[in-house]
């Protein structure tokens, strides 16, 4: 028996899971973690309470396992940026001077004029993020701590870690960063490492300083083992054996490729079947959504990341679209309406989350046709929290179309499925740009919460006009990291052995044909509402 942990930091919470070495998971654990808005896109954690919830979720695994067993453990984290002192002791990125909240988060868009002087400078780094770098990014979030608050956090600062990489840092004691982090996030380079004149030019050269110490210098592939594995003082913390290798980390959505894009579909008879991985896109959704495609050749896709070189899978260059709110937006829409708590109150009478009851008053209400053409006359444009992807335009703002006077539980209803829709609409507008720009995509693989909600998956699939395939194991993101420790302990030869044999399929959801033309001139009318917002916007510049 080869066990493998993987914790996996999402944006609300951190989770724990022992999987073994055929990738089936056999515990798991979850601690919520603590976000600060002090102002409207400010969004902040603390990277002592997200360490704590580590430890706290890998000791609830270990009461339940032999951990004589135990091989490796990987993390992986969002893209968030954590900032220490020379002694590693968190440093404030408010201007409260609250030393605690030492986490920007990777939603947070306070750094929209940083990214945007960024991006006038049209430096050749800006190639390899789709041509426009984005507020989520780190350079724009650097410059602004130094534009903003110089005494307060950079001149006291030492360290700045991507938060995967600060995981492994606290479990290691090594300041090793990934190759996935620094090149998705940071404008390192695989091939080239930094470049001297980009930071130079942003304002940002004392990062050069001792061969960029302070953002990282020796760099390894994910699941790469990490200095000596696990020492005393992370082993006692997570009650983990001491020595369990520790392997080179991974930001969230990209172990969610890792642990569902690679998996076996022999007798699938999926059109990816008899095709290289590279037909495959990725999709992991939870608060955000991350569509992740591969390639052999270095692919560039206007407003899509990348390509990056061996940034998830090795030797293969990824490209990386996404959407900024998805889960969140769909929280946010619910949430709002009139109707909420006539939901809440029936979804909890009988027994079913809000989302769950939702679908099945949708399946109530629809008549004779299916149920996504009871949107026929309602449309969202879903860029709540500006476009990450394609359009790559963080000032984009969402839209509703076809509101009446009624705010009914119908009402609350269609506009949830209505929402549904736009985001698959989004999805499908990235898939698009990148066919065109020479991805050869053909089957969708799916993970995140998000993809619990067979609507939600079904709506992808209907207006993707491709099948999805679902992993067999709920908890894509989790295998992904216990990949991650498996390749590090030696246990595999290759990240890609590990990926087929811990990556398995399970529900496979095909299109409904009989719906492409209803999405077909549906899709028409979501282009058109950027269109017109654009107009909008530019009649009223000339106020």
């Amino acid at each position: 028996m080869k066990y493998f942990m993987g914790i996996d930091v999402g944006t609300a919470s951190v989770r724990a899971a022992l999987v073994d070495h055929h990738g089936k998971v056999l515990a798991q654990a979850e601690q919520p973690i603590q976000i600060w808005k002090p102002q409207v896109d400010y969004y902040e954690q603390s990277s002592t309470d997200i360490w704590e919830a580590c430890c706290t979720v890998s000791k609830r695994i270990a009461q339940v396992a032999n951990l004589c067993y135990l091989r490796g453990i990987g993390f992986d984290a969002t893209c968030s940026l954590v900032v220490l002192d020379e002694r590693f002791e968190p440093v404030a990125v408010n201007a409260e001077g609250i030393n605690n909240r030492n986490v920007i988060m990777w939603m947070d868009h306070r750094a929209v004029d940083q990214v945007d002087r960024i991006n006038q400078t049209k430096h050749h780094v800006l190639k390899y993020v789709g041509g426009v770098m984005s507020p989520e990014m780190q350079p724009p979030k650097l410059m602004w701590l130094k534009e903003k608050l110089q005494s307060i956090c950079w001149d006291k600062a030492h360290h700045f870690f991507d938060l995967a990489d600060f995981l492994s840092w606290k479990a290691t004691g090594a300041t090793t960063r990934s190759l996935c982090t620094l090149v998705c996030k940071w404008t390192y380079s695989a091939e080239k490492g930094w470049s001297d004149c980009f930071w130079k030019r942003i304002g940002l050269a004392d990062l050069i300083a001792n061969n960029y110490s302070k953002i990282g210098n020796h760099v390894l592939s994910p699941g790469s083992r990490v200095g000596k594995g696990l020492t005393p003082v992370a082993a006692q913390a997570l009650g983990l054996p001491i020595g369990i290798a520790v392997a080179a980390s991974l930001i969230d959505a990209h172990a969610g490729g890792l642990g569902l894009i690679g998996a076996d579909v022999k007798g699938s008879n999926l059109p990816c079947e008899n095709t290289p991985i590279t037909s495959r896109l990725a999709i992991i959704c939870g608060t955000s959504s991350c569509h992740m495609g591969i390639s052999k050749d270095p692919i560039f896709v206007p407003g899509v990341w990348g390509p990056y070189y061996s940034a998830m899978v090795p030797s293969l260059w990824l490209n990386e679209g996404g959407q900024s709110a998805t889960g969140k937006l769909i929280d946010h829409v619910i949430n709002g309406h009139a109707a909420f708590a006539e939901l809440e109150s029936k979804a909890k009478a009988s027994g079913k989350n809000v989302y769950m009851y939702l679908n099945s008053h949708l399946e109530s209400i629809k008549k004779s046709y299916a149920v996504g053409m009871l949107t026929v006359d309602l449309h969202v444009w879903p860029d709540f929290h500006g476009n990450r992807s394609p359009l790559a335009d963080p000032t984009l703002k969402g839209m509703i179309t076809g509101l009446s006077l009624s705010n009914t539980l119908d009402d609350l209803a269609k506009l949830y499925l209505a929402t549904i829709q736009a985001i698959a609409m989004g999805t499908r507008h990235i898939l698009e740009t990148m066919l065109v720009a020479g991805h050869q995509i053909n089957t969708l693989f799916m993970c995140g919460g998000l993809s619990k909600n067979l609507l939600f998956v079904q709506i992808h699939a209907d207006i993707s006009g491709m099948p999805i395939v679902l992993a067999k194991e709920d908890e894509s993101v989790l295998v992904g990291a216990a990949i991650l420790g498996a390749c590090a302990s030696g246990d595999f030869k290759s990240l890609q052995e590990a990926m087929e044999k811990m990556g398995k399929v399970g529900e496979i959801i095909h299109p409904d044909e009989g719906q492409k033309r209803f999405y077909d001139n549906k899709y028409k009318i979501f282009l058109k509402l950027v269109e017109h917002q654009k107009k909008y916007r530019a009649i009223m510049q000339n106020i």
